[in-house]
């Protein structure tokens, strides 16, 4: 079951600004910008029948639905770890929850509104090093999402 990890960001006026996708056994590439359109993130999850997000179903693939008009509901699975985090009791964004499973962050202090900052500064001033941020971040939430997987398949089995 070929898998992708998807997670966008998003600017202050709504606008999708990266979209990060890891696939499997096909690597990870991001999307910025203008080079965010319905071909590309096809182009990028071709082969794939599954999306795994942490609150995609209510966030990232309404914001793709409603900004690029397309459904990626229609065609893939959704595979939203949040809803597993809830069944274990583990409640909260991302980062809360990667505390208190002990995952590793090197984005420390950057959350979502300082990824709309981080990208603000970059249309405003071209500033590489605000882009470079963000989108260590936005890979950073995206591997994390793997490793967040296998801690959840790990504390399922302990159970059984």
């Amino acid at each position: 079951m070929p898998k992708a990890y998807l997670d966008i960001e998003t600017s202050f006026d709504g606008n999708i600004t990266v979209i990060g996708i890891l696939r499997h056994g096909k690597g990870f590439v991001q999307l910025v910008g203008d080079k965010i359109t319905l071909y590309s993130i096809e182009d990028a999850l071709r082969g794939m029948d599954t999306i795994c997000t942490y609150n995609g179903n209510r966030f990232d693939l309404p914001v793709i639905k409603e900004v690029l008009g397309l459904d990626l509901r229609q065609n893939f699975k959704s595979c939203d770890l949040m809803y597993d985090c809830w069944r274990l009791n583990l409640y909260g964004g991302l980062k809360r929850v990667e505390e208190r499973l002990g995952i590793v962050r090197q984005s420390k202090g950057i959350d979502g509104m300082e990824a709309m900052r981080l990208w603000q500064r970059y249309e405003r001033y071209q500033d590489m090093d605000s882009l470079n941020r963000l989108l260590f971040y936005n890979r950073e939430d995206i591997e994390n999402l793997v490793v967040l997987e296998q801690k959840l398949k790990d504390i399922q089995q302990s159970y059984q």
